[in-house]
């Protein structure tokens, strides 16, 4: 008779195999999403504080509200990053006056970044742990 096909011990070990090729690259997997989300977030950050320094030098003063990026004409940012989140991070403008801004990029939950990130006038960027 001519059998074709799998043993269940075969599979056994096949499905065995996967496991321990998935318990060495899970991590590594998940480091380098972590390290994406926190790249990005600094990329954010300085698109969001170069809108601010240009918005000051269009008008005299940095904006009062996030939404005064978005609504002029041009925009000097197209996405509201202010709302929702964005790569894992949630962006809040913690000081936004006339004469000084800070924003702040929090991770949303701990797999999903390790450090918190915060850009303030003159685009300086800072971590916090």
């Amino acid at each position: 008779m001519d059998k074709r096909g799998l043993t269940l011990v075969e599979i056994m070990v096949v499905v065995m195999v996967i496991g321990v090729l998935m318990t060495i690259a899970l991590p590594g997997v998940l480091r380098a999403r972590v390290t994406a989300n926190e790249t990005a977030a600094q990329a954010t950050l300085k698109l969001i504080s170069n809108a601010l320094e240009t918005y000051s030098v269009a008008t005299g003063t940095y904006p009062v509200t996030t939404t005064a990026l978005l609504t002029a004409s041009p925009p000097y940012l197209t996405k509201d990053y202010f709302t929702g989140v964005d790569n894992g991070y949630v962006y809040t403008a913690t000081t936004l006056s006339g004469y000084v801004y800070s924003i702040e990029a929090a991770p949303q939950s701990a797999n999903l970044g390790r450090s918190t990130y915060t850009i303030s006038t003159g685009s300086v960027l800072a971590t916090a742990n």
